[in-house]
Parts: structure tokens; C-alpha cells; sequence
């Protein structure tokens, strides 16, 4: 249902300052507008002020920001809807419900604020003819107090976004440290606040710095547009130079969504669908043929197969032998990652590699294959290509070290996905910046990097419990995180070693289960090898089932870097999971979220008693409950635990 009401008011002038609130429809984040010669806006939540009076503008003159904010227009509006999203990564409906003022002014530039019950958004438009230069946009965000924050410092806007949440405070963060976005601020009373974009297109990403003249503040700054640039690898095309400007754009046109998130309970977090909310709809109705699953993942692995009567790797005899796992425990695609065609060309395959074989093995047993390739050898022949993959029956592509998000860079995004749309292909972005919501638009963009994933602990040891129960509700908010768990070495702190061909995973074996359910993928890859998989069979018995997308999600309980208890539907069963840091814990989880009465089967995977030293150590138990019981259940250091629940 949508329900809107619209106000018009006309100023004739606004030589006074004039003030204006927004609320969010349940009244509890109220927005003040200020404008007079600039534009501030401050954010209260449950009555206390949260964001002191922080000043927005566009630079579109070279020498000055716009100083002239005499207003021509206001529109007021209420919406309240539900969506149906192509591809449900939460939830299989999404309600989009706020209050919008739309304002504007006589400069033919023009800002839209909304107020929802999670958070606070705001844009810049403008209506000018041709096109026009972006010197910077002032985006400003000045806190009450010294507080704790999550911050992914950064060294440099050439990145792939893959940095440890560092907890840090406001005041140690001065015009010297960057990061991407977002960032998670710790306020009083258990008040989190996420800051990001969303509807980023054409634009540079922004990123935060802190304000020297200023302790508590965070400001943004933007990568500037690309002069000159330098291949210096078959990867790595590196910014030579810069232009005075960040972006040259129509001077028709919507800019990204500044995004506030708002939330007193730290599962509220997870549980946001603000980014997609704010993103630009999918505008084509031939969607049918995006299907999410699961990958048999080659790369993390090293093609470590064994018990096989040929010689492993990057072979057609082996991707064969990943068909006939996936085809066997009903994962939907396999992944050729680096190495199945001359890095120099994406249209060269290597002699060991039948690629037409491989797609028409796999199409026998039903089984998708996934291509990765080098963001710029498939920008060198990117019509070519993705028309030849198509034609060879290809269903997807994994984009790899575009390490940018600079405007150009950008481009390049909504170009892959654009024209991978047209030709069928399913979209995995590695090397890749943070969502921005373009997997609504563009629906076929399933996943993507832009997160300290798994494959950091074949080289050191980042990747560890207590940032694994960060990340979902830092990272994560933003979209789906292509993390690549399930990873069967499992050690415990002391036992663990980096070793690349042969990795390892910090944490408990159902630590690395319980990912399946918490993270969120729609393409959602199986890290470890097929032969290590098949000798765990009850692993393989929740990983064969294990969807990758949801009905529903609900948080139970939850707390940042501390530990995450989540449960997720999709069609008739429930999926429950639970992860820790380096602690141990004890829970009782109550089930009345259960919508029926009556009897469920569980079927539960936990650590074992032992699991505190040897991480491997599980326990699986079956038995019936209702929506009546509370499951005790205990966590190892650095544990976790899976459970799926059918009604009887």
C-alpha cells in the first residue's frame, strides 16, 4: 500500500534564516534543517540531539561552495510501501516507509531529506543545462562527544577496501587518517550510527577523515577524477595524475544519498535495508534467469583434490571433478578463478583447459559455470568477451582489482553490469569498493568483495573471531559480502599458521558454518577443497541445504565485535546460526519467534566439548522443540553454531 501527501509552499524570498524538521514516521529521530547562507542539519534520536549542526554543500565553482540558498519551493511527503525484491537477501518483502521535504532553491541546485525509523538520508540535486564540473561536495558529520568508533583506515583512495575495523576514538582520527565508508559510531546508552552512501553512480565514493580544527568531527573527501593513469601489471592500473575536480557530470541529475543509520539495538543493524531502499529500481522485467546459490570455489583451495587417479589443477580433469561435486550435493555453480586463461587476453584459454567441455559437462549435470577474469582485460574486450561467454553457455562473471572508486571507476561498475545484463551473466565483484546499492538496479550483481575476507588467513592472521563478529554489522550493512567462508582446517589461536596452499581458519568448525547462515551472499562460495568436504560428511550435510537467500531474518540477540545470534527463513524451514569472538559463552535462545505452534525437528551442529583445543570438535544433535523452548547452548573461544528447524 502507498499512501502519500504532498505540500507545496511557495517562498517568495528567504532573506531570514528559515528552520525546518523532518521526523521519522514513529517520532523518535526527529531532523532540523537550518538554511541561511548555508545549509546545516543536526539529528536527535528518543529526544537527545546526537549530531550537532553539520554543513552540507556542493562546490560546482572552482574558487568557493555555493553561498546563495534562497529557497523556491518545498514539497513535504509521506510514503509507505512494500517492494517484492528480485533477489531477497533479508527478506522476501521490504517495507520502504518515510518522511520526505524536498527543498528547492532558486540556484537550480535542490536537497531532498528523509527521515525513517532507522535512519536519516540526504541528497543533492541539480537542474542545470549541459554539463558541469564538481569541485568537492562539503559533507560533514559534527558529533556530541569524544565517541568510540569502528573505523577501516586506509592509506590511500587505490584500494580494494579490505582493512580491519580499527576501535578507535573520534579525537585520535585528525585530517592525516582516512577510511572508506562506513563507519560505526559507539554513543551513549548502546546508540550505534553507521555512516555511508547509497545510489552511488557516476560520482566518486566518499571516504572520512577527521577535522583538525575540529576533535569530534568527520568529514568527507572524494578521490579525484583520473588524468593520466599507468598499467604497471595485468591488474594494476595505477592514477598518475588528477584533475583539479572529482567529477564531471550531466547537470540534470540526482547525487548519492549521504546515509545515516540509527539504532539503539545493535541487531537493528543487520536487520537494515536502507541502502537498497534508497538505490535506483531495476527498470527491466527479464529477470527470471538470475538464479543465486552456491559455488565450488577453486582458488582458496589451490585445486587441492586427492584421491583421483590424475594430476590436479588447473585442468579440465579437474574442474570436471568440481562439477561432479557440486551436481552431487546440489550446489548450483562452479568458479574457474585465475588461471584458466592467458592473463594478457581474456579471450586466450590455456591448452590444459577444454573451456567448451567444461560448460557442456556441466550444463549435463545442471551446474553453472562462473568466469573469473581481470577487471581490465575484460574492459580491453568487454562486448567481445561477455558476447562470447554467452554464446559458450557461461553463467556468470567474478571481476577482480579494480582497486578504485574513483568516477571513472565507477563507470566501469555500471558498465559490467549493464552490459552483463544483457548477456545473462551473473556479477561477483572482487578487488571491489563497498556496496552502494547498485545490486537493486542492476539485480544480476549478486555479490561482491570490499571486506577482509577468508583469504587473508592463507597469508596472516586478520581474519580471526572477534573481526568475524564485527563485520556484520560494519561491512555487511552496506550489502552482501562475497567473505568465501567454510574453511575445514579449523585451529584454535596457538594452533593456527598461514600456510597458502594449504590454509587453515581461525575458529571452530562450527564457527565456519554458522558464516552460512550469518553472512550474507546470494552467490555464496565454498571455500575448501571438494575431497576435504567429502570426508566431512555431516559438514556436508548442512552445507548441501543451506540457501542463500531469505524469507526472513531475525536478529535475537546481538553485539558488536562481541557475538551474533541470527535467525533466518526461507520456504518451510528455519536456519538458526550463532558465532563468538575469542570468548566463551553460554546461551539460551529462545524460540518463540517460531510462527507455529506444534512440534520442529532441529537438527543442530555445536562445538564440541574439547573445541577450546582442538577447533575441529563438534557435536551433532537431533531432537524436537517448540516454539516454547529455550536451547541452551554453549560457545568454545572463537565458536559457533548452525541448526535448521522443519515444523512437524
Amino acid at each position: 500500500m502507498k499512501v502519500i501527501f504532498v505540500f507545496l509552499m511557495l517562498i517568495s524570498s528567504c532573506l531570514f534564516a528559515f528552520t525546518e524538521s523532518l521526523l521519522s514516521p514513529d517520532g523518535k529521530i526527529k531532523v532540523l534543517l537550518d538554511i541561511d547562507k548555508n545549509v546545516a542539519y543536526s539529528v536527535e534520536f528518543n529526544g537527545k540531539k546526537i549530531l550537532d549542526f553539520s554543513k552540507v554543500n556542493l562546490k560546482i565553482n572552482k574558487d568557493r561552495v555555493v553561498q546563495n540558498f534562497e529557497i523556491s519551493k518545498i514539497f513535504k511527503s509521506s510514503v509507505n510501501e512494500k517492494y517484492t525484491p528480485i533477489i531477497p537477501v533479508k527478506t522476501s518483502k521490504i517495507c520502504d516507509n518515510y518522511n520526505e521535504i524536498k527543498i528547492i532553491f532558486k540556484n537550480k541546485l535542490g536537497l531532498i531529506f528523509r527521515a525513517y525509523n532507522d535512519g536519516i538520508a540526504y541528497r543533492w540535486f541539480s537542474n542545470i543545462k549541459g554539463n558541469i564540473k564538481i569541485y568537492d561536495e562539503l559533507v560533514e558529520y559534527s558529533f556530541m562527544k569524544d565517541y568510540n568508533l569502528w573505523f577501516p583506515e586506509d592509506e590511500s583512495f587505490y584500494t580494494h577496501q579490505e582493512k580491519k575495523y580499527k576501535y578507535m576514538k573520534l579525537s585520535d582520527i585528525d585530517d592525516k587518517k582516512m577510511s572508506y565508508s562506513g563507519v560505526l559510531i559507539n554513543m551513549d546508552e548502546g546508540v550505534k550510527v553507521f555512516l555511508t552512501e547509497a545510489d552511488l553512480y557516476s560520482y566518486p565514493g566518499i571516504y572520512f577523515t577527521g577535522d583538525a580544527s575540529e576533535k569530534y568531527k568527520l568529514k568527507g573527501i572524494f578521490p579525484h577524477y583520473p588524468l593520466e593513469t599507468e598499467q604497471t601489471s595485468d591488474r594494476d592500473v595505477k592514477i598518475l595524475k588528477r584533475a583539479d575536480f572529482i567529477a564531471e557530470v550531466e547537470g540534470k541529475r540526482f547525487y548519492p544519498w549521504r546515509v545515516m543509520i540509527i539504532t539503539a539495538e545493535d541487531g537493528k543493524l543487520v536487520e537494515s535495508q536502507m541502502i537498497w531502499k534508497l538505490a535506483k529500481p531495476c527498470s527491466y522485467k527479464d529477470v527470471d534467469w538470475i538464479k543465486p546459490g552456491k559455488v565450488a570455489w577453486d582458488w582458496w583451495n589451490a585445486l587441492n583434490i586427492y584421491g583421483v587417479d590424475f594430476k590436479s589443477g588447473i585442468n579440465t580433469e579437474t574442474y570436471k571433478y568440481y562439477i561432479d561435486f557440486a551436481a552431487k550435493n546440489g550446489l548450483e555453480y562452479i568458479l574457474l578463478d585465475e588461471g584458466w586463461y592467458d592473463l594478457k587476453d581474456v579471450m586466450k584459454v590455456k591448452d590444459s583447459v577444454d573451456l567448451q567441455e567444461i560448460i557442456e559437462y556441466a550444463k549435463s549435470k545442471n551446474v553453472g559455470v562462473v568466469l573469473w577474469v581481470t577487471w581490465k582485460a575484460l574492459y580491453d574486450k568487454i562486448d567481445t568477451a561477455l558476447a562470447w561467454f554467452e554464446k559458450l553457455g557461461v553463467k556468470g562473471i567474478k571481476v577482480d582489482f579494480m582497486q578504485r572508486d574513483d568516477q571513472q571507476m565507477v563507470d566501469y561498475y555500471w558498465n559490467v553490469a549493464r552490459k552483463a545484463f544483457k548477456h545473462h551473466l551473473i556479477v561477483d565483484f572482487h578487488g571491489a569498493y563497498q556496496p552502494k546499492g547498485l545490486r537493486r538496479t542492476f539485480p544480476n550483481v549478486l555479490t561482491r568483495e570490499g571486506v577482509l575476507g577468508l583469504e587473508h588467513s592463507k597469508w596472516d592472521v586478520t581474519v580471526d573471531p572477534e573481526h568475524n563478529v564485527t563485520i556484520p554489522f560494519t561491512r555487511m550493512v552496506c550489502g552482501p559480502m562475497d567473505f568465501t567462508p567454510g574453511g575445514m582446517r579449523n585451529a584454535t589461536k596457538k594452533d593456527f599458521s598461514p600456510i597458502f596452499d594449504n590454509p587453515m581458519v581461525l575458529g571452530t568448525r562450527c564457527h565456519q558454518l554458522a558464516m552460512f547462515v550469518v553472512f550474507e551472499s546470494p552467490l555464496q562460495m565454498l571455500a575448501d577443497s571438494p575431497s576435504r568436504y567429502m570426508s566431512e560428511k555431516d559438514a556436508l550435510d548442512f552445507l548441501s541445504v543451506v540457501p542463500t537467500v531469505w524469507d526472513t531474518t531475525i536478529v535475537l540477540d546481538a553485539k558488536v565485535s562481541d557475538y551474533i545470534i541470527v535467525a533466518r527463513k526461507n520456504g518451510n524451514k528455519w536456519f538458526l546460526a550463532g558465532m563468538t569472538d575469542w570468548s566463551s559463552r553460554t546461551f539460551e535462545i529462545d524460540l518463540s519467534f517460531l510462527p507455529e505452534d506444534g512440534d520442529y525437528l532441529l537438527d543442530l551442529w555445536r562445538d564440541g566439548i574439547n573445541a577450546d583445543r582442538i577447533a575441529i570438535d563438534y557435536k551433532r544433535i537431533s531432537k524436537i522443540v517448540n516454539k516454547r523452548i529455550k536451547l541452551k547452548i554453549d560457545f568454545a573461544p572463537g565458536g559457533g553454531f548452525v541448526a535448521i528447524l522443519r515444523h512437524l
